[in-house]
């Protein structure tokens, strides 16, 4: 399961392939469908994401859910949500901390945009500097802390900007 923003900035620094890599095929909900691929029409990510063929749109069921948590969240990370409650997900990637704190009320495992490209350079999928890929991340939009961006270049076992490890 996927909301939009890992799709979108995996998408944008070209790291989008990393998905199937690490979870196979994912599932998406039709709001998740339709900001990335509908409403970003035009953009280039939001061509890489149509055709990935490893994505899968999957109705949400539960709509008296769906109204809860549309009144806290937007529709996508809602629809998300309820459809890995649905799936019973081994996984969420989601970003957004409101999003975060209401999958974790329900009990769901997950994961970011940042935790998906240090999974990846753990298992020596990256094939590039991690700091490199977290500064495109960067570059792309996504807001990282500076403390949590040095935490994960040291998680990766690289050398932050100040020479620690």
């Amino acid at each position: 399961m996927s909301n939009s923003t890992p799709l979108i900035h995996l998408a944008k620094i070209g790291r989008l392939h990393h998905l199937p890599e690490l979870f196979g095929t994912l599932l998406i909900p039709q709001a998740v469908y339709t900001e990335c691929v509908l409403d970003g029409r035009g953009y280039e990510e939001s061509t890489r994401i149509a055709q990935a063929n490893w994505l899968q749109v999957v109705p949400v069921v539960n709509q008296t859910l769906l109204t809860l948590l549309n009144s806290e969240l937007d529709k996508g990370e809602a629809e998300a949500i309820v459809l890995a409650l649905e799936q019973s997900a081994d996984r969420l990637l989601l970003d957004d901390a409101e999003g975060r704190n209401k999958a974790r009320l329900y009990g769901l495992s997950y994961t970011g945009t940042q935790g998906i490209l240090l999974r990846a350079q753990k298992l020596n999928k990256l094939n590039a500097s991690f700091r490199a890929t977290l500064d495109a991340l960067q570059a792309s939009g996504f807001w990282l802390d500076k403390h949590l961006y040095q935490r994960l270049i040291q998680e990766a076992g690289e050398y932050s900007k100040r020479g620690e490890r």
